[in-house]
């Protein structure tokens, strides 16, 4: 358990890690070269070690060469065989990205994670493989993990899709597409949620040389034949990990920057800044870094179905401002790490905040918070954004603390910096 305490803090500029959804995408591309390519700013974390974990499984030769630099070698977009289950534990990303690279091999694969993973959505993914000749099956009616994969086609075609649970499903069918014989038209049944993450796959496989359109609002095209060209690439930091200390910035009144973060990213939380400027905030772009600084805050109104993991932060926040916040369009954040929509709700009421909740929505009225224990539901972005209050809150105890660890290990060294 962790103890919070309140403090005076100092304008400042930290650095952060490197991106958790760049580094799985830069992971599984590299992997589908048949070179070795060189990725700089990797992140570490838990996540992105079961990824590495999966890809070794599967034949890529990945090896340390610095702090946070690897090398990886891979096999040219046909995965070896490997009879054994891969354990992804609760990496949502890491079982759908890999979902697809496993529909590439010539045997079958078993995917498998924790209790909370194998009640998370992958059926619509599954559904999408089987259109094209893929055996993809789960255990379970309503398609949990375990699932099992096997490649038994690579002609491609037509997929119609369903991306209302996840864009990850969106972001695997692109990525193994250059490798099918006709490519891949992916034709969605409505707009895709966090249509950014998919920004984000499309820019990673133009580094390696693999073009894919958006022809659409909900049509995707990526041409077979292609080959990813091995490289020498860095990952941006994440704004999603970015976005606790621009709140913290937010309800100390002080000035925090993160460096190198260039105004034309294209990480979905980058937006969360100009929430915070709608709340009251100021911004600064200054020498490659972003800064935010606090001032008196007001509610909003805000949709923030692209920028889902921003939301335990912007939530934390909008406790200490003037009026009633409404987030709304988040109901795929009740199949996260835990439903976050019920973890955010029932935390900031413990805070004696007085919160309203719907099965895509949430209303936060801004008030006076009270110190009270957190329980973070092994939720990472639970803890670091419920940390963020216990600056100014006396108080706040933060439970499962190492939970931070699926995707932001130096977390606490850095908030502690503060």
């Amino acid at each position: 358990m962790k103890h919070i305490f309140p403090r005076q803090i100092s304008d400042q500029t930290v650095t952060i890690p490197g991106s958790k959804s760049i580094s799985h995408r830069m992971l599984i591309c590299a992997a589908l070269s048949g070179q070795t390519s060189y990725i700089k700013n990797l992140l570490h974390s838990q996540d992105i070690d079961l990824t590495m974990h999966a890809l070794s499984c599967m034949g890529a030769d990945i090896t340390k060469t610095g702090a946070d630099s690897i090398s990886v070698t891979g096999f040219f977009g046909h995965p070896r065989p490997y009879e054994d289950p891969i354990y992804l534990e609760n990496s949502g990303t890491s079982m759908r990205l890999m979902a697809g690279i496993a529909g590439l091999g010539a045997t079958p694969y078993t995917l498998t994670g924790n209790a909370r993973m194998c009640t998370r959505p992958m059926k619509e993914l599954l559904d999408a493989l089987n259109q094209i000749g893929i055996d993809a099956r789960s255990d379970t009616p309503r398609g949990f993990p375990p699932v099992t994969i096997q490649g038994k086609s690579r002609q491609g075609g037509v997929i119609h899709l369903d991306c209302s649970k996840s864009s990850q499903y969106l972001s695997a069918l692109l990525m193994t597409g250059p490798f099918m014989a006709q490519g891949l038209t992916i034709k969605l049944v409505s707009p895709p949620v966090s249509s950014p993450y998919i920004d984000l796959t499309l820019d990673v496989m133009k580094q390696f040389q693999v073009n894919a359109d958006k022809t659409d609002a909900t049509t995707y095209e990526v041409p077979g034949g292609q080959t990813y060209v091995a490289g020498s690439h860095a990952v941006e930091p994440d704004l999603s990990n970015a976005g606790y200390f621009w709140a913290a910035a937010a309800v100390t009144g002080q000035k925090i920057g993160v460096e190198n973060i260039g105004s034309g990213s294209l990480q979905g939380d980058f937006k969360q800044i100009y929430i915070l400027e709608k709340m009251g905030c100021s911004l600064f772009f200054e020498d490659n870094s972003v800064a935010v600084k606090g001032n008196v805050l007001s509610a909003v109104d805000v949709d923030m179905a692209d920028t889902p993991d921003a939301v335990p932060a912007i939530a934390v926040v909008a406790a200490f401002a003037k009026g009633t916040t409404r987030i709304f369009n988040i109901g795929h954040l009740r199949e996260k790490e835990c439903d976050r929509i019920h973890a955010v709700a029932s935390q900031l009421e413990k805070m004696d905040i007085k919160v309203s909740q719907g099965e895509d929505w949430l209303e936060i009225t801004g008030g006076k918070p009270a110190g009270a224990f957190i329980n973070t539901f092994n939720d990472h972005r639970i803890a670091m954004a419920f940390a963020v209050a216990g600056l100014v809150v006396p108080g706040i105890q933060i439970e499962n603390e190492a939970c931070v660890g699926k995707s932001f290990p130096g977390f606490w060294d850095v908030f502690h910096a503060l």
